[in-house]
């Protein structure tokens, strides 16, 4: 019965790798799996109650994710409806090559931070339409973006779903994380910064003047407010949980109800048409729902591999095969530029337990390191990457070609620093 668990979960898992190929959503192949898996290991156990009780356990910490991605990326639509994110944009003016891709990566790192790395990913690459012509050389700025994203994801509880992953399983402490991870994580990115700034030169050509992609209805107030409102919500989500221990999922749902409740009185005066675009009920029919699904089939069979004890024998034969931790560890983030993280990561969660590894342990702090900017080396290798991807049209040898090299010196870089530490 395991055995065959394990060959639905590498079938399907193949399946979600080549989803381009083969024209099916990895959302759909994730689900199958999940319920799959659960399925062969309720005909196989018996004593199905206990089965349902360990569902039900695996499911309680999957609706915390699940809650917690539903709120941040609500939050995000509606200050992107907004137009909040000019606030940080229509301030940049330089051409000058060097200067412009500093700001750029720094901005994308600390932003990535705040938010998550797909959505800042998203913005930034929106930016650089904006700011350069070149074709070339802004696919070549969007690739820094997707390395700049992910560094900036992996040191904040709130940047990437892996290291929001860590922190909601209790493995990591938000404080701590941000204080272990922020020095390599951003090693990782001045590395390759130091090195192109020897290697770049000139001047940009900004893009033709066109008609301003602007939406009259929004004032000035009115962005400045759900843009400040939803970032200092975001930022308190940390804290609330530091103060009435509840878990991340509550403080994200409260921060939701205040932008919503700010939002709603923003446009109080407004009719019904005016108002639709800029509500949460609006913002929530435009998440990545697709996105969120996916997370939840993929940790639903990750649930049946530890439910199984086959993670825990995994991690047994890779201590007895490899013995350092930090080997390991590194290898699994080489493994994200290939194999999605939220699967690896979640994998490990259940490779080593809590009761031997405890929060803020080295293990988890380097985990999410190596998760979070590992897959930078492959374009691949990350949501952020898949998103510039789609958007600039950008092949996967050229980015190997061009980017993958600098990714890669990033990571070994910051693992380094991080080992020293």
């Amino acid at each position: 019965m395991i055995t065959l668990i394990i060959a639905v979960f590498i079938i399907g898992y193949i399946f979600i790798t080549i989803e381009h190929s083969i024209h099916i959503n990895k959302t759909a192949t994730a689900l199958l799996i999940g319920v799959i898996c659960w399925s062969l290991y309720a005909f196989g156990s018996v004593d199905s109650h206990q089965v349902g009780e360990e569902l039900s356990h695996h499911l309680a910490s999957i609706a915390e994710i699940a809650f917690f991605l539903l709120g941040a990326m609500t939050i995000v639509e509606l200050i992107d409806a907004h137009q909040g994110f000019g606030v940080i944009t229509e301030r940049i003016h330089t051409k000058d090559t060097r200067t412009l891709l500093w700001i750029i990566s720094i901005l994308t790192f600390f932003l990535s931070a705040v938010l998550d790395n797909l959505t800042t990913a998203i913005v930034m690459v929106s930016l650089l339409r904006k700011i350069i012509r070149d074709t070339d050389m802004r696919r070549f700025f969007a690739g820094i973006v997707i390395i700049a994203a992910n560094a900036g994801g992996a040191w904040s509880p709130l940047g990437d779903v892996t290291t929001t992953m860590l922190w909601i399983g209790g493995q990591v402490s938000a404080v701590n994380i941000m204080k272990m991870l922020i020095l390599p994580s951003l090693v990782s990115l001045i590395v390759p910064l130091v090195y192109l700034s020897f290697r770049l030169k000139g001047s940009l050509e900004p893009p033709k003047p066109r008609k301003k992609d602007i939406d009259d209805t929004i004032t000035t107030f009115e962005r400045n407010t759900m843009f400040f409102t939803g970032i200092g919500m975001l930022l308190f989500v940390p804290i609330f949980k530091t103060v009435t221990h509840l878990p991340p999922y509550m403080g994200v749902l409260l921060a939701l109800g205040t932008v919503w409740v700010v939002s709603e009185v923003l446009h109080s005066k407004k009719d019904e048409e005016d108002r639709k675009p800029f509500t949460a009920a609006h913002a929530l029919s435009k998440i990545d729902t697709s996105s969120i699904l996916f997370f939840m089939g993929i940790l639903l069979a990750i649930g049946v591999l530890e439910a199984t004890h086959t993670l825990s024998g995994l991690a047994a034969w890779m201590n007895d095969t490899i013995g350092n931790l930090d080997a390991i560890v590194f290898i699994i983030g080489i493994a994200s530029a290939v194999i999605d993280n939220v699967p690896l990561v979640a994998a490990s969660m259940g490779m080593y337990d809590l009761a031997t590894y405890p929060q803020d342990h080295r293990i988890w702090e380097f985990l999410a390191y190596c998760a979070g900017t590992g897959g930078s080396m492959l374009i691949i290798g990350s949501a952020a990457g898949v998103a510039v991807m789609g958007m600039e049209n950008i092949s996967f040898f050229w980015y190997l070609k061009r980017i993958s090299l600098l990714a890669l010196l990033g990571y070994v870089a910051g693992a380094l620093v991080f080992i020293m530490m």
